[in-house]
């Protein structure tokens, strides 16, 4: 299985990187990145400076005023990134007419799955990186606590991977790439909005519902905080959609 999921994964990864999406994606990523990066480093200047011409003493918490911020709203930016990362991985199959050919194929169902959903990770996670450059900066000029950096990326792949199985998953429903980029992006905001019942609503019923939303699992990872129960949250939103598309696949497999 493992084999089969590893060439199903190095398929799709040389069908991203062989166009130049997968570079524009990075491009664009990386410029929104750093536009929230350069804000939040120029406010944090700008009121050390006016602290000390005061007089007085200013809390230099760089990860609380740079990162914390800037990781929340890169994470809103995903919300469009993973619909376009997803929509083609079974979409483009079944307008291509490929999608017969690789279900009939010696490789399980679940490699199939597997190895498409790793390849978005993978590219998820690069489109990140690549990003990430510009923290190198904080390293240079300042003294910020790597852990909670590492933990707050932990967190945002943990939530792209759980939404990108979901993304897979509508992939499997459609054959048209702009229904499905369209239905993951709709999905997508409403886990992440859904948290907003909680504001309105206070009884047991609200609160199960705000528990759905994955900014209400992804807020811990941003201050430095892991907490299993977020981690079996992402873990558990990702095993569904990998077995919803799964589940898919295989009725697609007894219609062909």
């Amino acid at each position: 299985m493992l084999r089969g999921a590893w060439t199903i994964c190095r398929r799709e990864l040389n069908a991203y990187f062989s166009s130049p999406i997968a570079y524009a994606v990075m491009a664009l990523y990386a410029l929104i990145f750093g536009f929230f990066f350069y804000s939040a480093t120029a406010y944090f200047v700008e009121a050390s400076m006016q602290s000390q011409m005061q007089g007085r003493s200013f809390p230099m918490n760089i990860n609380e005023m740079i990162i914390r911020p800037v990781l929340l709203n890169t994470s809103v930016i995903g919300l469009f990134l993973i619909p376009m990362i997803t929509m083609r991985l079974f979409a483009e199959e079944k307008r291509s007419g490929t999608i017969e050919l690789l279900i009939t194929s010696p490789i399980t169902d679940l490699a199939i799955i597997v190895g498409k959903w790793l390849s978005a990770v993978i590219l998820y996670a690069s489109v990140q990186a690549v990003a990430s450059l510009s923290i190198l900066y904080l390293f240079a000029w300042g003294k910020p606590d790597w852990k909670p950096i590492a933990i707050g990326y932990l967190g945002m792949l943990l939530q792209g991977g759980a939404l990108l199985a979901i993304g897979a998953f509508i992939s499997t429903t459609t054959r048209n790439q702009i229904i499905a980029g369209t239905a993951g992006f709709v999905v997508s905001l409403l886990l992440w909005v859904i948290e907003w019942v909680s504001q309105f609503d206070t009884s047991t019923t609200g609160k199960v519902i705000a528990y759905m939303s994955v900014v209400t699992h992804l807020e811990p990872f941003t201050k430095g905080v892991i907490d299993l129960r977020d981690v079996v949250f992402f873990l558990s939103l990702t095993f569904l959609g990998l077995f919803l598309s799964a589940r898919s696949l295989e009725s697609l497999r007894w219609r062909a």
